[in-house]
């Protein structure tokens, strides 16, 4: 198999993670790097009680998620990391592909920013969400029966202005497959995941 870092990049709410399994199951060679996973891990042993504590652990996230990204590249094993990337996290990751010999691939999921939203706030406000990600104070352990009182939700004007200013919906490295997920029915994931295979093939 080629050298692959795989981006899952797009609007936010657009099924990344389902993708990423199905991916997991074609290609179980690839080692995820979830940046999500290690902000949740580290909001879980540090805690905050206020928005400066909470920006300090998520630039903590950060450090951690292009070290392990490194380590692996290093070692030479592939790798897919799901985020809404934006140019912010693109001048390090395409250093990283340079000098490690790899090729990147780009998934760009895209949909109606309507429809987007409303994924947003239901996802928001299952209780399997990280409770972190929807507060301004948070300690392992804490509870809120009642999601919808969380002071960080996502509201309709932040999320439209974060999707149409933060360049999600054009980010692109390497070759670039583009699905709209409006209409999570009308997607060939088998397809997808065949370009995809194609690629990484020797």
């Amino acid at each position: 198999m080629k050298k692959t870092i795989v981006l899952l990049a797009g609007y936010p709410a657009t099924g990344k993670s389902y993708l990423c399994n199905k991916i997991l199951e074609r290609l179980p060679e690839f080692i995820v790097v979830s940046q999500d996973d290690m902000k949740e891990a580290l909001f879980d042993e540090y805690g905050f009680n206020n928005m400066e504590e909470k920006v300090k652990v998520e630039y903590k996230s950060w450090d951690l998620y292009y070290e392990t990204m490194e380590k692996c590249l290093k070692n030479g094993e592939s790798i897919i990391s799901d985020y809404p990337f934006s140019d912010k996290q693109k001048g390090k990751i395409s250093a990283f592909a340079d000098k490690y010999g790899y090729q990147v691939v780009t998934f760009r999921l895209i949909g109606d920013l309507e429809v987007l939203y409303q994924r947003s706030k239901a996802r928001d406000l299952d209780p399997k969400r990280h409770l972190s990600h929807l507060v301004s104070c948070y300690h392992k352990g804490d509870v809120l029966e009642d999601r919808s009182k969380a002071d960080c939700l996502v509201t309709y004007d932040i999320f439209m202005d974060r999707c149409k200013n933060r360049g999600y919906g054009t980010f692109q490295l390497g070759h670039l497959i583009e699905l709209d997920v409006t209409d999570y029915t009308k997607i060939d994931y088998p397809a997808i995941i065949q370009e995809l295979y194609d690629l990484v093939q020797e």
